[in-house]
């Protein structure tokens, strides 16, 4: 614990051999290796050593009947993850040997098909991202993510899984969506688990729905993961609450970008329900958003925010009222959240999300 007279450093050591964890923090905080061991003892299930020992028995056999490697990767996963491992944890190793064996003995060793995995990954924040999300992230052999989910919850992605960017960008660059439903009906067919990443939930303004009916109508296998929506996360971290007891009993989500040849949004409606109106992509269009909502009966008073970069490092929070928000804004960022109604008022009041100190900047939140 003294750095400067060693001329060596002991790491905290779990031995469960043949498995070895060392922890170590370059001798300059033992105590917290010496806490993240503890933590980790706890973790690391009771019979790990002896699953360790028992894998290793059987990785020259398999490794021969299943030479390649992506697919024995997918064998192993699912072992581990599965029946085999449970009863060699358990104690009983020859009823593990006895279902491996009946595994390595099955067509679906082959992996001639794969699987579609569709998942939101939240609107920014890599700690709003699922479990389940997670797990199937770090199993997948290719990771097809959007240009809104964060570096930091791509790099959770195995490390020899491929990456490929096929985002959209308004007046940007962008992957074409029949592009991508082709690549996915591809890849799966070539007996390939691939992770659909997309920011946010898949199902809110996302188009997952038409990825999933491309691979529906393709009879290939596929499952959906929720995510974090834009507008829950972004207004939780913004301290406006969706709803809120005599403000708003219920709330509606809207885009704020229509597609080429789509009637114009219906706001007569919207505006005459007393919801909280949240407006998705909505940040390039704030000044047109606000105007449209006063021209249909919404108070020029109506208190409105707009959220920039939500749950994240960068983000900023904008408040004003539909008549006074679009002279406030500057420089827009995207992406970008509009949410109106009394709610937004609350902004200046339960506004709690900071950015930490080391990064030098911090979470901006402009009220009238």
């Amino acid at each position: 614990d003294d750095g400067e007279a060693c001329s060596f450093i002991v790491p905290s050591v779990i031995d469960r051999s043949p498995l070895v964890v060392a922890i170590s923090s370059g001798g300059e905080a033992p105590m917290v290796a010496r806490l993240l061991r503890q933590q980790m003892e706890t973790w690391l299930p009771e019979g790990i050593a002896r699953l360790a020992s028992w894998v290793g028995g059987w990785r020259k056999q398999v490794a021969q009947r299943i030479p390649d490697a992506r697919v024995r990767v997918r064998f192993w996963q699912d072992v581990l993850d599965g029946s085999p491992a449970e009863q060699v944890l358990a104690g009983r190793e020859s009823s593990a040997n006895n279902l491996l064996e009946q595994r390595l003995e099955s067509d679906a060793v082959n992996g001639s098909v794969g699987e579609a995995w569709l998942v939101g990954a939240g609107p920014g924040d890599p700690g709003l991202l699922t479990r389940r999300g997670q797990y199937l992230l770090q199993r997948a052999d290719a990771v097809l993510y959007d240009r809104l989910v964060s570096p930091q919850i791509i790099d959770l992605a195995r490390r020899d899984a491929e990456l490929v960017c096929v985002g959209k960008q308004g007046g940007g660059p962008s992957t074409d969506q029949g592009d991508i439903n082709r690549e996915l009906l591809r890849r799966v067919r070539q007996g390939q688990r691939v992770c659909r990443l997309k920011g946010g939930d898949p199902f809110v303004f996302g188009r997952g729905g038409e990825e999933l009916q491309a691979l529906a109508e393709a009879g290939l296998p596929f499952q959906a993961v929720p995510g974090i929506t834009a507008a829950s996360g972004c207004a939780a971290y913004a301290g406006i609450p969706l709803t809120h007891r005599g403000l708003a009993e219920g709330v509606s989500f809207v885009t704020g970008h229509r597609a080429p040849g789509t009637p114009p949004t219906d706001w007569a409606p919207l505006v005459q329900s007393g919801h909280t109106l949240v407006i998705y992509m909505g940040a390039r269009r704030v000044a047109a958003l606000c105007q449209d909502l006063q021209d249909h009966g919404k108070p020029a008073t109506t208190p409105a925010a707009v959220v920039e970069q939500g749950t994240t490092r960068d983000q900023r929070v904008t408040g004003g009222t539909l008549a006074t928000l679009p002279g406030r804004m500057g420089e827009v960022r995207t992406p970008g959240l509009l949410i109106v109604g009394d709610v937004a008022r609350l902004a200046g009041e339960l506004q709690w999300f900071e950015t930490a100190p080391e990064t030098g900047r911090s979470a901006q939140t402009k009220w009238q």
